[in-house]
């Protein structure tokens, strides 16, 4: 296993249930941007973490959403953005919102990104609307004197999360699409080592499907880098209670053991998680 530099794990304060309010929607490529007024979540969050939606009466199970943004907004105080792509009943439920409606909102939620102490070179990998989170955490690494680079891939240019965000918000950019719409024609697989090796990484951070995060992992580990890994596993709960949502890992005693990604992650080492095991 790659040996980790010192890092800063980012602290986590409790989750808060809240009624939240849609404040603004507007509909960005593929996705719809959602921005929601949920008092006392904005000030608990960290880049990585993410909250919980109920989605309607007639849907038990709730949705769980990487926090993309928090930011101001008129007399509302700091809001969250969430990224939503419409794809089944309780997403196409939220993209059909309008403006003014109200939802149960709970977080945020799981262990977030840690943060290097030392400024150093740090690549992010995000893939489609899961690209969401590294936004935030960008601007924390500037913060903290790092040299930012990001990796945004889809399956097309309409499955592309904020490009033109990602510019602003890193020193070099790849864009990377399936269809070769734009930037390179391929995988983040086909990319990850040479974006590592020309950034000269140490710190890698990922987010996106089981595929492309075993790779970007691997490619770390070979690279000697240290790696942290976003997992998206179905929620059932979002608290950790049902344990409805295991990630095969490698314990700190080198034995394996099933971690929940709702609670022990969604971020997680890439050299600890045992990716073949992964359900995908």
């Amino acid at each position: 296993m790659t040996t980790a530099p010192v890092v800063q794990a980012a602290g986590r304060l409790a989750p808060l249930h809240v009624r939240g309010e849609l404040l603004a929607a507007r509909r960005v490529g593929a996705y719809h941007h959602l921005t929601l007024a949920a008092p006392g979540i904005p000030a608990r969050f960290r880049p990585g973490t993410f909250v919980a939606l109920s989605v309607g009466e007639t849907h038990l199970a709730r949705r769980a959403f990487w926090i993309h943004q928090v930011k101001p907004m008129g007399g509302y105080g700091a809001t969250i953005q969430i990224v939503v792509a419409p794809v089944g009943v309780g997403t196409r439920w939220l993209a059909d919102l309008g403006v003014g409606a109200t939802l149960e909102v709970t977080g945020p939620l799981g262990r977030p990104f840690a943060l290097p102490k030392e400024p150093v070179s740090c690549v992010l990998i995000g893939e489609e609307y899961a690209a969401a989170p590294l936004f935030p955490l960008a601007e924390r690494l500037r913060e903290r004197g790092c040299r930012v680079s990001m990796v945004v891939a889809g399956r097309d240019e309409a499955h592309l999360l904020s490009t033109l965000e990602a510019k602003r918000s890193a020193r070099s950019v790849t864009v990377v699409t399936r269809d070769g719409s734009i930037g390179h024609k391929g995988e983040v697989a086909d990319v990850v080592a040479d974006v590592l090796r020309r950034e000269e990484a140490a710190v890698v951070y990922g987010v996106g499907t089981v595929p492309s995060l075993h790779a970007v992992a691997a490619a770390a580990e070979e690279h000697g880098a240290w790696s942290q890994t976003a997992i998206e596993q179905p929620l059932t709960c979002a608290t950790g209670l049902c344990h409805g949502c295991a990630v095969p890992v490698v314990g700190e005693d080198g034995a394996p053991r099933l971690a929940r990604a709702c609670a022990d992650g969604p971020v997680f080492r890439g050299d600890r998680v045992r990716w073949n095991e992964v359900a995908t």
